[in-house]
């Protein structure tokens, strides 16, 4: 049985993990660019743990200029396993105030200036993504929050919008009449491409404002997030590090098959392959591939 490998994609505020033993900045070469910074090697009570600044540390890098197929393809490289994103959002109903946190099990991807794709011509491959989000990290993810008692809510639909400017007020209202929960900048193209590694995903939504729709508040404002953040961040590493010390240490298969779904995504047949972007693929695919 394959050893569980946690891997943490922290977002905005969420900068670095303590209490880890044995921690380590390492770099890891993608074939895909750089990634956003250098994984950080630790463990928590002997489970292995993987850590990825999203934006870098520092947060130097804009929702759209983060280099996704870097960032998935070196935490791959890394062993992960599991993988959970935190991540700032806004919330697009009333029951999800300031301070929440939201679990989403679905995802509408309006992004549009991002590479969305390990595959492409020379490989084609069209993962399955009717589920994104794999159960039974979704299922740990609930428990540990619930253990820590922290506000979590569970499901919901996150908008990934192209950014970086929030959303007008046409677009938020839009947003909420197609019944979506939560607005964020980065979950997309993230999800798919983890799921094109064949790595399960959950998502941690940590609510810091309430868009621009709600009447009685006002524009989102940056230093009000801000200070949001800081509370959020310190729920979040409790919740990490609880999940951490309950999870699995033999990763179990997904029920979903988000750790297989390659066995049956890839059309293109092994002749007609173009072995340049084969060798790119060899850790996001190796596995089916070679």
């Amino acid at each position: 049985m394959t050893t569980s490998v946690l891997g943490i994609v922290g977002g905005s505020g969420f900068y670095h993990l303590p209490g880890l033993a044995n921690p380590e900045w390492k770099t890891i070469e993608s074939p895909w660019g750089a990634p956003s910074d250098e994984v950080l090697f630790a463990d928590i009570d002997g489970l292995p743990i993987r850590f990825l600044p999203r934006h870098g540390r520092g947060h130097k890098l804009s929702p759209g200029g983060i280099n996704y197929r870097a960032n998935i393809d070196a935490l791959k490289r890394a062993g992960v396993t599991d993988l959970v994103s935190v991540s700032a959002c806004g919330s697009l109903k009333k029951k999800y105030k300031p301070g929440d946190f939201v679990l989403p099990d679905q995802f509408i991807d309006r992004t549009f200036a991002r590479e969305k794709s390990f595959f492409g011509n020379g490989c084609v491959a069209h993962v399955a993504m009717g589920d994104p989000i794999s159960p039974l990290l979704f299922k740990a993810l609930e428990k540990a929050a619930k253990t820590e008692e922290i506000d979590v809510h569970r499901g919901g639909t996150y908008l990934a919008m192209e950014g970086p400017q929030f959303s007008t007020r046409a677009e938020s209202n839009l947003y909420r009449s197609w019944d979506c929960d939560v607005i964020g900048m980065t979950n997309m193209p993230e999800a798919k491409l983890a799921r094109e590694a064949e790595i399960c995903y959950a998502s941690v939504a940590m609510v810091t404002d309430y868009d621009c729709w709600h009447d009685d508040h006002g524009d989102v404002d940056v230093a009000a997030i801000l200070e949001v953040m800081k509370d959020n961040t310190e729920k979040a590493q409790r919740l990490v590090a609880r999940l951490a010390r309950d999870f699995p240490r033999d990763h179990p298969a997904c029920p979903i098959g988000s750790d297989r779904s390659l066995e049956v995504a890839i059309i293109t047949p092994p002749e007609a392959r173009d072995p340049e972007l084969l060798k790119k693929l060899d850790a996001i695919a190796g596995r089916v591939l070679f």
